[in-house]
């Protein structure tokens, strides 16, 4: 499935990203804020690209402007998204991008997606302590906080965080869409 907004094309990861997943990857600011390590090279990358961002309703984030990843966002079903009707948003975005809004815009079409042609009921959304990105980007997109988790393991980092746990419900999406 390919989804589209004024901006981004959101498309299913290919090998051929590899190179572009990498050069944002790379960066010690994204995947550990995350949650998992930086990618150390383009081959990584292309290996990650076939095991992890190639799972169902997982998306690059495509500047339509160059065609080329610069992202990834997708819906996943983990240990939040248990329930056949509900799923956990994800995402992250290479730094050069950071602050223009492409975040929020590709989650509402992935939200509208998730509400309209999946037919979800819930859609769940975490960040850990220090992501103020994700905290405010969840906040505006609607998401309501539902608990906090001190000392979570994080597995790929080998670490423990503080991590907070936002909703969104079908019925959420359905009110912010009349206002």
């Amino acid at each position: 499935m390919i989804l589209q907004t004024a901006r981004l094309i959101l498309r299913p990861w290919e090998a051929a990203d590899a190179e572009a997943c990498y050069q944002y990857a790379k960066d010690p600011r994204v995947g550990p804020i995350a949650g998992w390590p930086a990618h150390t090279s383009v081959e990584q990358s292309r290996e990650i690209i076939r095991t992890i961002l190639s799972a169902p309703e997982t998306y690059a984030i495509v500047w339509k402007e160059s065609c080329l990843p610069i992202g990834s966002i997708g819906l996943h079903h983990n240990d939040l998204a248990e329930q056949e009707d509900e799923a956990e948003l994800g995402y992250w975005l290479g730094v050069p991008w950071w602050g223009r809004g492409i975040v929020p815009e590709a989650a509402q079409e992935l939200l509208r997606h998730a509400f309209e042609d999946l037919k979800l009921a819930r859609v769940w959304c975490a960040y850990y302590e220090g992501n103020e990105k994700s905290r405010r980007g969840q906040e505006k997109l609607g998401f309501r906080h539902q608990w906090t988790t001190e000392n979570l393991p994080v597995p790929q980092l080998g670490k423990t965080r503080t991590g907070y746990v936002n909703l969104m419900t079908r019925e959420d999406w359905l009110s912010s869409r009349k206002v």
